[in-house]
């Protein structure tokens, strides 16, 4: 049996439980978009405070780390006492330090304040997904996580659209102040409203919270050898190949940490991770995927803002407002994914993915072919038929992933697949700008500029396709694993699992 406290339902009338859950997900969309609105800031950054590619890779991909490092006991600790009390913790910290962040007076501070922020995305998020879990069940769950979806959805891809509006407001040299400004309100009001609406979670326990210490550090240096060689990786014939040796910290971090965390679940403790998550198949297939989903979309986002403001020279706001079409359908999309996921479960996943391809196909084709001046409004048609897709991945593919997950392990398991995410968004992003920058840094003279700048995106968006693919086929995979299971249900004359169904037990034997 697991030792994880037992976490009740929230007994809440409906229209209560609605206004929870929205406040939650306001939430996560604002920590969402500090993801994608700093993207299109990056050029205004480099002129105001004169930064460097890998300081502005940081500035991006530090917010990243530190998130990543934070989810899983953040996501532990929520899990075990107060998961209303974590959320107003890291929602009132991220309020604190993007207000530092806008008053920053240099890029090094800056980008220490940005880790910060970091942390405090990393302590929220586990809550918002821990809390959807306890909230709603079966088929008004896939609702939740649909409506979820599409606000993630329409954040990411309105984040430079939005960002560009408040650096044309500000100015090229204080304008991309304003897009930290904006969380400082909002973040009040949020505060105050979670106060006010969101229940009590606190788990009753006379167990003191165990954290796994050694489990935790031998967890953030092997997250930290996985992602710092791509952190580092800014396509300048000045990055340090030696970097990558730390890949050979990898594989032992992981070696020592499964090793650890299994005798330290054998001592009758709770782990930092209870390794028999990954062995519950909708999961870790679910939580693969959407790792790899994550490096290849906001990376196509900075791809596209980064080749229509250095290639095009069309200005921040312009260059934020080709996405919005992917912001739109996206968001329709995966409110629609979420209603119809019961129904055709992976296989909506799939179709999502086939079509978000497609895009991504026409998008490279348009721009590669199109006269400049056509060039970003065939690239905005281009992502509005991408969005019909992608939205049909993220919501229905977050139900599919926890669907068959304890609900009082909500927030941990939540935590571990938003770790992916971060991850993937990490590595995705510095994939995409090293091939993006050693294009430019390669062909530099050779060619007419515009040409440059087409191989650079061509040869950045080519990574893309690469990791979609791959997120393609983790997706059939699942899919021929469900198949099999049921056919194998089937001649043993067994019923089929209800999506609540696994307890204690599944998370010691790995049953799905």
């Amino acid at each position: 049996m697991s030792d994880l406290p037992r976490t009740r339902d929230i007994p809440l009338p409906d229209s209560h439980r609605w206004r929870a859950y929205w406040v939650c997900v306001a939430v996560a969309g604002l920590t969402i978009l500090d993801l994608s609105k700093v993207n299109v800031a990056l050029p205004s950054i480099e002129e105001a405070m004169g930064a460097g590619s890998t300081e502005l890779q940081l500035i991006v991909s530090g917010y990243v780390l530190a998130f990543g490092l934070t989810l899983v006991p953040a996501g532990r600790l929520g899990d075990q006492r107060s998961r209303t009390v974590l959320f107003v913790v890291g929602l009132t910290l991220f309020t604190l330090t993007s207000l530092a962040c806008a008053l920053a007076p240099d890029a090094t501070w800056l980008l220490v304040f940005r880790m910060l922020q970091g942390v405090a995305a990393g302590i929220q998020m586990p809550q918002v997904l821990g809390l959807i879990q306890q909230l709603f069940h079966g088929a008004e769950r896939g609702k939740a996580f649909g409506l979820f979806g599409a606000m993630i959805g329409v954040t990411t891809a309105i984040g430079p659209t939005l960002g560009g509006l408040l650096i044309a407001i500000g100015g090229p040299e204080d304008g991309w102040r304003g897009i930290f400004w904006m969380n400082v309100p909002l973040g009040v009001i949020a505060i105050a409203l979670a106060l006010w609406v969101l229940p009590e979670t606190r788990t009753r326990s006379h167990r003191k919270v165990q954290l796994d210490p050694v489990g935790l550090v031998i967890f953030a240096i092997t997250v930290l050898s996985l992602m710092w060689p791509f952190l580092f990786t800014t396509g300048s014939p000045d990055d340090d190949p030696a970097r990558w040796w730390l890949l050979v910290v990898l594989v032992l971090g992981v070696s020592a940490f499964v090793a650890w965390e299994r005798r330290y679940e054998a001592s009758g403790r709770q782990p930092l991770v209870p390794l028999g998550l990954f062995r519950i198949g909708s999961f870790r297939n679910g939580a693969l995927l959407q790792s790899v989903f994550f490096a290849a979309v906001p990376s196509m986002f900075l791809l596209t803002t980064l080749y229509l403001q250095d290639g095009l020279d069309v200005a921040p706001v312009f260059a934020g407002m080709v996405t919005m079409g992917y912001a739109l359908t996206s968001a329709f999309s995966s409110w629609r994914g979420g209603l119809l996921v019961e129904r055709w479960g992976r296989g909506l996943v799939l179709f999502g993915l086939g079509v978000l391809i497609a895009g991504v196909g026409v998008l490279v084709l348009l721009a590669l072919s199109t006269p400049s001046a056509v060039t970003p409004w065939a690239m905005a048609g281009a992502l509005i038929v991408a969005g019909l897709g992608g939205g049909l991945v993220v919501s229905p593919n977050q139900t599919l992933t926890l669907a068959d997950v304890p609900v009082r392990s909500g927030g941990l398991a939540g935590s571990v697949g938003q770790l992916g995410q971060r991850i993937g968004t990490a590595v995705g992003t510095a994939i995409a700008l090293s091939l993006f920058y050693a294009t430019l840094y390669r062909e530099e003279g050779e060619a007419p500029q515009l040409e440059v700048f087409h191989h650079a995106y061509g040869f950045g968006m080519l990574a893309v396709a690469v990791l979609l693919a791959i997120a393609f086929a983790v997706g059939m995979a699942d899919l021929g694993a469900r198949v099999r299971a049921r056919r194998s249900r089937a001649a043993d004359g067994e019923p089929e699992p209800g999506p609540d169904e696994p307890d204690d037990e599944d998370l010691a034997s790995g049953h799905a």
